[in-house]
């Protein structure tokens, strides 16, 4: 039933596109394309899903696969570009009553993802803070929280007292759209803020501030800008020539996750990302790694393993 009603559908669509809209053939070809992309991912998955079924999740976990599979942020833009004329004429027509297509991210294309930090380079700037300076254990402490808990700048500068829950190991974070999420963090992350909380506490710190968690000498939360000035300046000392902000410790986070195999779902969670296309393409998975990753964890590529053993 539900391949026959692919292809009323689709032979619907086809038709609307040529009588109705006069598009070219090529155009036709290259929508209906889109559409069998889909229809074939469904097909292995969603057997029995007739197109008024699709979700926005599943319409993003798609793109999310086709992505690690190794399509262009390019091609899955032209490709989503179909797939919404195809539910933009299914809604048009009254077969369904929100558009599945129309809330999933456009991939981003032609935009350079910033430079990724190593481990060893992670340590350096840590290590290059000057501690007997008054700001030095803050400057340390929201370094390791940016990069063990994958925070936004603004959301580091935003942190309250009130936010942390040390015995649970977790972080509460407010980020885009006042949207709120529990972070893991880590045993160096929290030992850090407790050596901070010593200094923090010898600050004259205004009623209205006393819960916010970094704080510059007068006692007042800290800005983003103050925050790049910081990075920048370590940077320069350490010697790091890549171009580094606050914004690279939070993808450093996420690819050395994912380089570990951290599940991509669970980096979602951890870095707020409302869909999974955008973690996808912020940790630049390479198709090396994910050849690595199938052949270590498939069953089975581990049956093969172990048969030629």
């Amino acid at each position: 039933m539900s391949k026959t009603e692919w292809k009323q559908r689709t032979d619907e669509f086809a038709m609307y596109l040529r009588i109705e809209k006069a598009v070219s053939a090529h155009t036709i070809a290259a929508y209906m394309e889109d559409v069998k992309k889909l229809q074939s991912y469904l097909c292995d998955r969603y057997p029995d899903m007739p197109p008024q079924e699709v979700t926005p999740a599943i319409l993003s976990d798609f793109f999310a696969e086709t992505g690690i599979a190794g399509m262009k942020a390019s091609t899955q833009a032209r490709t989503l570009s179909g797939v919404r004329a195809f539910y933009r004429f299914l809604l048009m027509n009254s077969l369904i009553d929100v558009n599945p297509a129309g809330k999933v991210e456009h991939p981003k294309t032609g935009s350079r993802l910033p430079d990724v930090l190593s481990v060893e380079e992670i340590d350096a700037l840590l290590a290059a803070v000057d501690l007997s300076k008054p700001e030095g254990q803050r400057n340390r402490t929201m370094i390791e929280l940016m990069y063990s808990c994958g925070l936004r700048v603004s959301e580091l500068v935003s942190l309250r007292l009130s936010d942390l829950y040390p015995t649970e190991g977790f972080i509460r974070v407010k980020g885009k759209g006042s949207k709120e999420r529990l972070v893991p963090v880590g045993r160096s992350a929290l030992h850090e803020i407790n050596l901070y909380a010593a200094d923090r506490s010898q600050l004259d710190i205004p009623p209205k501030y006393a819960d916010y968690l970094f704080l510059n000498h007068r006692g007042k939360p800290l800005t983003r800008v103050m925050m790049f000035l910081i990075i920048q300046n370590l940077a320069q000392k350490v010697g790091i020539k890549k171009h580094i902000s606050p914004h690279t410790f939070r993808h450093s986070f996420a690819t050395h996750l994912v380089e570990g195999g951290a599940d991509l779902r669970a980096v979602q969670e951890m870095l707020g990302h409302e869909s999974i296309i955008t973690t996808e393409i912020y940790t630049h998975l390479d198709s090396s790694f994910l050849r690595q990753t199938l052949i270590e964890h498939h069953p089975r590529s581990k049956a093969s393993r172990k048969n030629h053993e």
